[in-house]
């Protein structure tokens, strides 16, 4: 078909590497192959479409490098190729396309650095490089892009300063620079980009002032949180940096007259030293609170006293619940701020490592679907976490309760977000981390149904080149993999198997402890079993009412997620799906349904 112009054959189960003869297409301008199961790598042979303008390869399995031919296709003016499992460098013939207008790679595993000669895409309208590994910091000469509208270099590992040219960027209108190594101050010329409607920096290590001018007056907390030491108006939720400068000063003032007084009285201070070794010697130590903030990667310390008037005592009504290692309270902080507070019982010596195991996990963990740790509250008698409180409550709350319902959009939604963060944790953090107990109690839901994984107490990190360790500490019963079960050995595959159980359980309301599961019937041969004859004997019956006009579309997306839970939950773990793919194929069963 020589003088075939646009050829799309996006949302379809197409597999198998694209076919080099491709490359006869030589009128070709479109491309659509996305939302497919295609793999391979990128042939080069693409690169022989000279007239091609539009590509796009979005969510299907393609690995291995980006080809550097791909500089040679001049034509070019949209590239998508994002949620793919892509582990190169971007090559420097890329930067090459000069009239390109949007660029989408994210969601792969790209490496390396942002090299000046972006500047070159100076035609460019969209850039997303997101949830990749790109590091280093970002060059000054992205200032050039004066036409981009759409920037986000979120979830990598850039560091460095925020450049002041992006103020240079008049056309920009959405920035996310969030979950990064970016330190230093929010340029003040950012100000003067009034287009600028979105924008999110959170979840790095930025101090000083938020600017307060142009586009910033309509910003939230949501665009700052959890950086190092940002100051600036008290509806962006960070202290006022006018207290910070007087402390600052005073703490100057201090310090020079101390020296002088060193200066004056130096034989004295040798006195004094000696005197207070001998004090330390004799001194009892004091049950006293100490602060764990750092060991957290965060910045806020809070006492005890706090604590308490807080919960109102640790009272009884503001009881969220109790778990195996302790309670978890509501309560709210003098800033007016609502937060859970999860107290350990320490006559349970487990409680103690839960605690440091936890710390420990969540020091640099980063991400929009893990419960963020605020601080912690430690001394000899107590131990907390101070946690962001979610309003929605547990996703079990949601499944068993009478009074709570989840559509097949919101279920397929929560999964996703858990997805999310479960790629993150085994394949997005600088050491991989295990859970180990995935389960619907450890799923939490914020104001917006967005759900969010919790309580690391039993979590491990595995060291980096080692992929299993073993442990004496066992989670859940019926979410538990047979390798963890049986040997105590554990890896990300672990949580993979437990990840299947709960996506099995979220679409049939069946937990694997139900008493119907006996002997050699469990959640997995029940549900293996009845897709051979019929999805409608396993699925939710509340979910089934709510799609009779459309029950056969419905159940074939459903026979996907039960098929792909059942693949999640492979007896060899060797055999188990990696937590990129059930994202990947998940997003793809949502698009199908939406559309």
């Amino acid at each position: 078909m020589s003088n075939l112009v646009r050829l799309s054959l996006s949302k379809n189960d197409l597999i198998g590497q694209i076919p080099s003869t491709i490359k006869e297409l030589q009128k070709l301008q479109s491309l659509g192959l996305d939302y497919n199961g295609l793999e391979g790598s990128i042939i080069d042979e693409l690169c022989e479409i000279r007239s091609l303008s539009e590509l796009n390869l979005t969510s299907n399995k393609f690995f291995g490098v980006l080809p550097t031919c791909l500089g040679n296709m001049t034509s070019l003016r949209k590239f998508h190729i994002g949620s793919n499992r892509l582990s190169s460098s971007i090559p420097s013939s890329f930067w090459n396309l000069k009239d390109i207008l949007e660029v989408n790679l994210s969601s792969n595993a790209l490496i390396g650095n942002l090299p000046f000669e972006i500047k070159n895409l100076r035609a460019l309208v969209l850039l997303d490089l997101s949830e990749n590994q790109i590091s280093n910091n970002i060059p000054t000469t992205i200032s050039f892009l004066t036409t981009l509208e759409t920037l986000s270099l979120a979830n990598n590992k850039l560091e460095g300063l925020i450049p002041k040219s992006l103020g240079e960027m008049v056309s920009l209108s959405f920035l996310d620079l969030s979950h990064n190594h970016i330190t230093g101050m929010i340029p003040k010329s950012l100000e003067s980009l009034s287009y600028l409607k979105y924008m999110n920096v959170s979840y790095n290590r930025l101090q000083g002032e938020i600017p307060n001018g142009g586009p910033f007056k309509k910003f939230t907390s949501q665009s700052f949180m959890s950086n190092e030491a940002l100051c600036g108006s008290t509806h962006f939720q960070v202290p006022p940096c006018d207290e910070k400068i007087r402390k600052k000063s005073m703490k100057k003032m201090i310090l020079i007259i101390c020296i002088s007084s060193i200066i004056v009285v130096l034989g004295l201070v040798a006195i004094a030293c000696i005197i207070v070794q001998m004090f330390k010697r004799k001194k009892v130590e004091n049950p006293v609170e100490r602060d764990l903030s750092t060991n957290l990667g965060v910045s806020k310390r809070i006492s005890y006293n706090e604590l308490v008037q807080a919960t109102d005592g640790f009272s009884e009504s503001n009881l969220l619940g109790k778990g195996g290692f302790g309670s978890v309270y509501q309560g709210m902080l003098s800033s007016g701020k609502m937060v859970a507070v999860k107290v350990l019982d320490l006559k349970l010596e487990v409680a103690s490592r839960s605690f440091d195991a936890e710390c420990k996990a969540m020091r640099n963990l980063r991400h929009r679907n893990l419960v963020e740790i605020i601080t912690s509250c430690s001394n000899v008698n107590f131990k907390s976490l101070v946690m962001e409180f979610m309003s929605n409550g547990s996703l079990e709350k949601w499944l068993y309760s009478d009074n709570y319902f989840l559509d097949f959009l919101q279920r397929l939604n929560i999964m996703i977000d858990v997805a999310s963060a479960l790629e993150y944790l085994h394949h997005g953090s600088s050491i991989p981390v295990v859970h180990c107990d995935l389960k619907p109690s450890n799923v939490l839901l914020d104001k917006n149904m967005v759900a969010h994984v919790s309580d690391f107490g039993i979590s491990r990190l595995l060291d980096e080149g080692h992929s299993k360790t073993h442990t004496g500490t066992l989670a859940t019963l019926g979410y538990v993999a047979p390798e963890y079960g049986s040997k105590g050995v554990i890896s990300v595959k672990g949580d993979v198997y437990s990840y299947g159980i709960m996506l099995m359980e979220i679409f049939t309301a069946k937990k694997p402890t139900n008493e119907m599961f006996a002997e050699e019937l469990t959640l997995k041969t029940w549900i293996s079993e009845s897709m051979a004859s019929s999805t409608m004997e396993v699925v939710d019956f509340n979910l089934v009412s709510q799609h009779d006009k459309e029950i056969h579309e419905f159940l074939a997306h459903v026979s996907s997620i039960l098929a792909l839970a059942l693949r999640c939950c492979e007896d060899s773990p060797e055999a188990r799906i990696n937590m990129i793919d059930v994202s990947a194929s998940l997003i793809k069963i949502k698009t199908l349904f939406i559309h």
